[in-house]
């Protein structure tokens, strides 16, 4: 009857082992780039970003960030976005993010539209390249 009742108390353990997320990292990748004929200027700041955007109510929660200074190079720029995938959150909603900035800091390109990312279990997410706009 012991063994039974111990047998017992360790079942929901077990249930919980197999529905914690994984510990192993999940990688975002993809590119950015923008339609325009123009160079960046070597001190243009690059930064993509993954953000929880699961509150409408509320600003978003960064959980990834490459960021990186142009030093001459132009687009497309690959990234690389790791997480924790204990961070993630199976209901929650995420997507990725860029801007450029000027050496001041002001605005010169950044994403529009909405890239989603959807987490399923793999271990590399390939988003392809984002569009960025200019602004004025």
């Amino acid at each position: 009857m012991l063994r039974f009742a111990a047998a017992l108390a360790t079942l929901p353990l077990a249930a919980c082992a197999t529905i914690m997320p994984s510990e192993q990292p999940v990688t975002v990748t993809g590119a950015i780039t923008y339609r325009e004929r123009m160079a960046l200027p070597p001190t243009a700041q690059v930064e993509i970003r993954l953000d929880d955007v699961s509150l409408m109510d509320a600003p978003s929660k960064t959980i990834a960030q490459q960021s990186f200074t142009a030093d001459g190079r132009q687009v497309p720029f690959a990234f690389s976005l790791t997480v924790d995938q204990r961070k993630l959150d199976a209901r929650g909603r995420y997507a990725v993010a860029a801007r450029i900035t000027d050496a001041s800091g002001k605005l010169m390109f950044i994403t529009d539209t909405h890239n989603g990312v959807t987490f399923d279990g793999r271990s590399r997410i390939e988003l392809g390249t984002l569009v960025m706009v200019r602004t004025r």
